[in-house]
């Protein structure tokens, strides 16, 4: 064999060589592509069915929680409808406040109240004096309890008409009220023009109540021993409530408790 020869047949073998390499690279690639597609597809087919899983379970967390807080809240509306309906039924019961007079108080209480004729048609159940400088909080409070109770007041922060004559206004309310509550404070016992004439013009009835603030009985009877007697109230004793439930019998129609 020439070596012509020799080498045109080693060039075929290897050109063959390389054509089979080549078809075994194709086939291999084929067969790595057809792996790597039903790899991926079944890939894609997991995720898709755990992100379905994992959304159901979501969901249904998600419904179980709405039903918790959907009857959260009703139970919430019902007990809110319930603390409103009792709320709403001891605004609407009759106040009950029991009173416990001491002994010169009930004299006091039972003697207005049988001085008193509630028969006769005056506008007010009570006159309220007190001095402005240091009673007028006092005295606000007292006439804004006795209201409550159904007790009618003269009261000059609310009765006094501008323009008018505060004397005569003053003397009309006077004249008009069946009883008289003096609220004693230290500057009506420093004896104010005021509060002295309003004193003097209750002084003449049996229907007075004196009602301390800041100020004892001995104080007042320093002050004045012309008053009938030292019964009374104080505010160091009870609150303004309590005050106004112990009056109220004694100037409004209602028997005394």
């Amino acid at each position: 064999m020439s070596a012509s020869e020799f080498n045109r047949r080693v060039r075929e073998a290897q050109r063959k060589a390389e054509r089979e390499l080549q078809r075994e690279i194709d086939r291999v690639n084929r067969a790595n592509k057809k792996a790597v597609e039903d790899y991926n597809r079944k890939v894609d087919q997991h995720n898709r069915r755990e992100v379905e899983r994992v959304n159901r379970e979501n969901q249904k967390a998600v419904d179980d929680y709405n039903r918790r807080v959907a009857q959260h809240n009703r139970d919430a509306d019902r007990h809110n409808q319930q603390v409103v309906a009792e709320l709403n039924r001891r605004l609407a019961a009759p106040a009950t406040r029991t009173v416990s007079y001491q002994p010169v108080e009930r004299e006091l209480v039972e003697r207005v109240h049988g001085a008193i004729d509630f028969d006769d048609g005056r506008e007010y159940d009570v006159f309220l004096s007190y001095a402005r400088i240091d009673g007028e909080d006092t005295a606000k409070a007292l006439a804004a309890a006795l209201e409550d109770r159904g007790v009618s007041v003269w009261f000059d922060a609310v009765a006094i008409q501008p323009g008018k004559s505060q004397s005569l206004q003053m003397d009309a309310g006077l004249r008009k009220a069946r009883a008289g509550i003096a609220v004693l404070t230290a500057a009506y016992l420093a004896g104010r023009f005021w509060t002295q004439r309003e004193l003097g013009a209750l002084l003449n009835r049996p229907t007075l109540i004196p009602v301390l603030h800041g100020v004892t009985f001995d104080d007042v009877k320093e002050y004045s021993g012309i008053l009938p007697d030292l019964a009374g109230f104080t505010t160091g004793q009870d609150d303004i409530d309590t005050i106004a439930d112990k009056i109220a019998p004694a100037v409004a129609p209602a028997a005394i408790g």
